[in-house]
């Protein structure tokens, strides 16, 4: 793997973490349009059944972590941590001060990247793919529209919080950062980290590995054997959780009809929608361009075919 692929997947991971500080953003969802969504969720879950090996199979743990792709993982790892601490400074003021324009931006980059799934499903949709679609917009919508709990420092409530928040990194169309809102620990844990408060972030670390550990597994089979599907669901989880973009909301986040910033914010969507379906475009026309000797490989241990990232399931 080149240098300069290296560090465009530094760059994909900034994305992605400066995504996970902004409520209503998925980190899943930008993973999916600069194209390494699918890398990472296998990998980490051969992280984690490597993990899982360590203490019964140290042959079977080492075939393990020999499919995990450390070329995109590291990388992407390394751009998360700094782009996600910059973004809690300053996107969080941001979105505080100009509340409606903020969500109008982000409302036209969520819209947009609903050509990724879209694409990635490959043959036309039958009905059961809208009923599956419409299932996973409900409960997108439903989730965006809960109320949102008073702040609290609970630590049950932290462990809780970021073992369901880190389900929603790896889910396209749901916020990590909206879940730890409606938990009431968003804040806190913006707090913890501006004042690197270890007992915190320790207990938040501890939630997320748990949470990962139980759902990441379950996702990766899903990509691996129900590929189609899986990208048929996302396109849904991403429509319904248009919601929690909406720019006019109340602080309750009841939904209201465009009264203010009009033009402003409909500016912003349009250029939301336009950052996201280039970045889209030109990580199609990269992949096209790839090099023989950097192929974008995942191993599929149902059948052990190896298949492009990406490729549409037969």
């Amino acid at each position: 793997m080149s240098t300069r692929t290296r560090a465009a997947h530094v760059v994909r991971g900034g994305l992605i973490g400066a995504a996970e500080a902004v409520p209503g953003i998925s980190g899943g969802t930008v993973a999916l349009v600069v194209g390494v969504y699918e890398a990472l969720i296998i990998s980490a879950g051969h992280v984690v059944s490597g993990v899982k090996a360590l203490l019964t199979d140290r042959a079977r743990a080492r075939e393990e972590f020999r499919q995990v792709r450390w070329g995109v993982v590291l990388p992407v790892l390394l751009g998360m941590a700094p782009a996600l601490l910059l973004a809690l400074r300053v996107i969080g003021p941001a979105m505080e001060r100009y509340p409606v324009q903020m969500r109008g931006l982000f409302l036209g980059m969520i819209t947009a990247s609903l050509v990724v799934p879209i694409s990635l499903t490959g043959s036309r949709w039958r009905v059961k793919d809208y009923l599956v679609a419409a299932a996973g917009a409900v409960a997108a919508f439903l989730i965006t529209g809960a109320p949102q709990l008073a702040d609290t420092e609970s630590k049950l409530v932290v462990f809780l919080a970021a073992a369901v928040a880190i389900c929603a990194l790896v889910m396209p169309g749901v916020s990590g950062s909206f879940i730890l809102l409606t938990f009431g620990v968003y804040e806190p844990t913006a707090q913890a980290v501006r004042d690197f408060d270890l007992a915190y972030i320790g207990v938040f670390a501890l939630g997320a590995t748990v949470g990962l550990a139980l759902f990441v597994k379950g996702l990766q089979w899903l990509l691996e054997h129900r590929h189609r599907l899986t990208m048929v669901a996302a396109t849904g989880l991403i429509a319904g959780a248009l919601r929690g973009v909406w720019p006019w909301q109340t602080d309750d986040r009841g939904l209201l009809v465009p009264d203010a910033h009009v033009p402003v914010t409909v500016t912003l969507f349009l250029i939301g929608a336009a950052m996201v379906l280039g970045i889209f475009f030109l990580e199609r026309r990269l992949k096209k361009r790839q090099t023989p000797l950097e192929p974008e490989l995942i191993v599929r241990q149902a059948d052990a075919t190896v298949y492009r990232s990406g490729a549409v399931e037969p």
